[in-house]
């Protein structure tokens, strides 16, 4: 050692200094900015690790059961993480038949802890730079992993109009895929879904965009909380933008034919509000394209809007292989490698499928893309690690994970989403039943399948995890007959037994149905690259009952198979009907609406969804749900969202949907009366609106208090009514209580003729209800 060199030493001990070459590189320590350990970093890097650090590719195959309770990482990870390091790996906990894992060849959680764990260690102690690993996990509905809690999917969510419940339940599902080492949740989806035909419905809150902004926007504060450092919560990604909901013919990924307008007035503000409220930290593109351009590779989606208009400082995913997608579906692009390049240059931070952004190092190479690209995506991608204190925190407890996830407080969580998701739609009175009843039918084909109560983006269960119609109403009624028949599947015809369920019905003092849908994949089904199902039945011996999920979309929205032959055959034996519908989007219930004695739609109600359901049936609480979703009388009559206003009769039928978006009947009533309207303080609130609303009936119930408002006047066409606000107000039998709604400058702002988002003067309407069809108290006022 030269002498210079070892009075440096020398010094720096006398100094109490470590030797400058024992010093951690700034990106390493702690108390240093985020910024500059971020820019430190990516100068070390060379372009084949940024590359590496922004491709996320498929994860299940990344880890290797050894034994029963061993795990270990797969030669597979290895070969990726040593030929440039990953920076984000998706999915490595799902099992589904897609991934081909079951309950026997996937994960528990405290092994999904293990397995996370490892690939962490080798990322951190095996690659020249040591940045761990960013794990995203599918969480629209509850961790996408075997024994995580299952809530009902985001339409059965949104039916409960209920902000504080939907944020405790994004806190469950943060945590509980934290502890099992995920620091990406996928969710919530903030589509405005306006085509019930569409598959993917169920992922969504419904067709209006104020009711999916305060949802999904709560959802997104559970799931991050305002730590990302505490160990408990997870990164959102928000789904999926933009205008992925209104797909041209139902088809899944068709473009949106919507103007500039439509879409920053109506398909944005719930990603726009879950941004700037929420703090979302990610977000995910769509497949779809909007006016010609794919939404994967639009800069004005994603930098224009997202980052410069709305202040989005997080990183954007693909949506799997949508990139690969530019080129090959839309055909914009003339290989993938132009693909990428379109996407990164447009503000696509991270390669879903990995296979598009691994050609970037040829195209930076060959002058075909600056490198500043790349560095700003992966400086994107690698501040959130920092955020998370990741290079610090790396790992996850296996034992806390075998302890809290699915825990009975989270299930609790569970029940009450789906009870306060579930929507009585029509009662003669046979409604709460009694707990002494003798004799009970319990009859159809969603009555006690559990897949059917899940929905899609659902890991294999446990049959003793699943709690269903049938279970439910035998454990409220454990000295009572409870006679169960199937009576018939969901589509197919040839296992059907009307004769039998008609002779249970006969026996019983009431007759409860359960019908609809189902999202429910098997291992016979087969799946296209982006994981979708295809439509295809080839090979079944038996059809599934799969009609709904990603890529089942519909030409009609009847009840299929031999549903509704079971309910008219049901109806005709003169026994009291109680008609449940468990389903992934509003299927045509026309007939249920007429035969019916009551008649509730509880989406796909989630692991506690026997129980949500029988809480109603029972009394045990009064229903509280409201449509977020108009439900149609025929599919000709689409689209038909509420906010197109009142439409006028067709020749061959009603303009008007058999139910609207908002209702939803409770066992007592609820009247409003003494409106009021007060100027507000013309800076925050423009306006205040303030009612009495009185339970004129016999029992306690939650009513949910609904306001809408109309520009009389306005420079641009707008929509005759719009809602602006809502509140869930709990009243004891005959109590009544003020309310008061405030209405601020954005509710009231349109995007004028020249694209300004303004308040034009001019006078305001004022209506509110109890839904969208039933708004008693109106008012207006005036806009200087």
């Amino acid at each position: 050692m030269k002498k210079h060199t070892l009075w440096m030493v020398a010094a720096c001990w006398m100094l109490g200094l470590a030797p400058l070459q024992a010093q951690k590189p700034l990106y390493k320590q702690a108390d240093a900015p985020i910024e500059d350990r971020v820019k430190d970093l990516v100068g070390r890097m060379t372009l084949e690790e940024k590359v590496g650090q922004i491709c996320c590719p498929l994860g299940w195959e990344m880890y290797t059961k050894t034994g029963k309770n061993s795990v270990t990482i797969s030669e597979k990870y290895k070969q990726q993480m040593d030929k440039a390091p990953i920076g984000s790996y998706w999915a490595v906990l799902r099992a589904d038949p897609w991934t081909q894992k079951t309950l026997e060849t996937g994960l528990n959680p405290e092994l999904a802890a293990k397995a996370l764990n490892a690939m962490q260690k080798y990322a951190v102690e095996n690659t020249r730079l040591g940045i761990p690993v960013l794990f995203a996990e599918e969480c629209p509905h509850g961790h996408m992993a075997i024994g995580a809690t299952t809530f009902p999917t985001s339409i059965g969510q949104a039916s409960t109009w209920n902000e504080d419940l939907i944020r405790r339940m994004g806190e469950v599902i943060g945590l509980e895929a934290r502890l099992q080492g995920a620091n990406v949740g996928y969710g919530p989806v903030l589509d405005i879904a306006r085509e019930p035909r569409w598959s993917r419905v169920e992922e969504t809150f419904g067709e209006d965009p104020y009711l999916t902004g305060i949802l999904g926007t709560a959802f997104v504060q559970g799931m991050q909380g305002t730590d990302a450092k505490d160990g408990r919560h997870v990164y959102a990604t928000l789904k999926h933008m933009a205008a992925y909901g209104v797909p041209r013919g139902g088809h899944n990924g068709n473009p949106a034919d919507i103007s500039l307008r439509a879409l920053l007035d109506e398909y944005l503000p719930g990603f726009q509000r879950a941004v700037e409220v929420g703090k979302a930290a990610t977000v995910m593109t769509s497949y779809n394209s909007i006016d010609g351009v794919p939404c994967t590779g639009n800069p004005y989606l994603l930098d224009t809007i997202l980052r410069k208009r709305w202040g989005f400082d997080g990183f954007v995913y693909s949506d799997l292989v949508s990139i690969d997608g530019i080129a090959g579906t839309h055909h914009v692009a003339a290989t993938v490698q132009d693909a990428a390049i379109q996407a990164i240059e447009a503000g696509t931070d991270m390669d879903l499928g990995a296979s598009a952004y691994s050609k970037l190092v040829d195209a930076v190479k060959n002058g075909k893309v600056k490198e500043s690209y790349i560095d700003r995506a992966v400086s994107n991608v690698l501040r959130l690690k920092f955020k998370m204190g990741l290079f610090e925190n790396p790992y996850v407890s296996p034992e806390q994970a075998k302890k809290m996830v699915n825990s009975e407080e989270h299930k609790q969580v569970a029940r009450e989403v789906a009870r306060e998701g579930t929507v009585l739609l029509k009662n003669t009175g046979v409604l709460p039943l009694g707990k002494d009843l003798k004799n009970v039918a319990v009859i159809g084909p969603n009555a006690d399948v559990i897949y059917n109560y899940l929905g899609d983006y659902t890991a294999p269960q446990e049959r003793s995890k699943v709690v269903t119609l049938l279970d439910a109403i035998r454990q409220r009624l454990p000295n009572a007959n409870v006679y169960y028949e199937k009576g018939c599947a969901i589509r197919d015809t040839t296992t059907s037994d009307i004769p039998a369920a008609v002779e249970a019905a006969k026996k019983a003092d009431v007759v409860i149905v359960a019908v609809g849908g189902s999202s429910a994949r098997d291992f016979k089904t087969k799946y296209i690259e982006t994981g979708a199902a295809t439509v295809s039945s080839e090979g079944n011996e038996v059809v599934s009952d799969m009609e709904c999920g990603e890529g089942f979309d519909r030409s009609t929205l009847n009840l299929l198979g031999d549903q509704e032959k079971l309910i008219k055959a049901l109806a005709a034996t003169g026994k009291p009907l109680v008609i449940v519908y468990i389903a992934g989007r509003p299927l045509l219930m026309n007939l249920a609406s007429e035969v019916g004695d009551a008649l509730l739609m509880a989406w796909y109600p989630g692991e506690q969804g026997g129980n949500g359901i029988a809480d109603v049936l029972f009394g045990d609480y009064n229903p509280s749900g409201r449509l977020p979703m108009s439900v149609p009388r025929n599919v000709g009559q689409l689209p038909i969202h509420y906010s197109q206003g009142v439409q006028r009769d067709y020749m061959d039928g009603p303009g008007t949907p058999l139910y609207a978006f908002g209702y939803g009947l409770s066992y007592t009533t609820f009247a409003y009366s003494n409106l009021k309207l007060t100027p507000g303080d013309g800076k925050n609130v423009l306006q205040k609106v303030t009612c009495t609303v009185t339970n004129t009936g016999n029992c306690d119930g939650t009513e949910i208090a609904q306001l809408y408002i109309n520009d009389e006047v306005s420079s641009v066409v707008t929509p005759p009514i719009r809602l602006k606000g809502f509140q869930r107000i709990e009243l004891k039998k005959g109590e009544n209580r003020e309310v008061t709604f405030e209405l601020t400058a954005k509710d009231l702002s349109i995007y004028d003729r020249n694209m300004n988002f303004v308040v034009e003067p001019g006078k305001f309407n004022v209506m509110v209800g109890s839904a969208s069809d039933n708004l008693p108290l109106k008012g207006s006022f005036e806009v200087e």
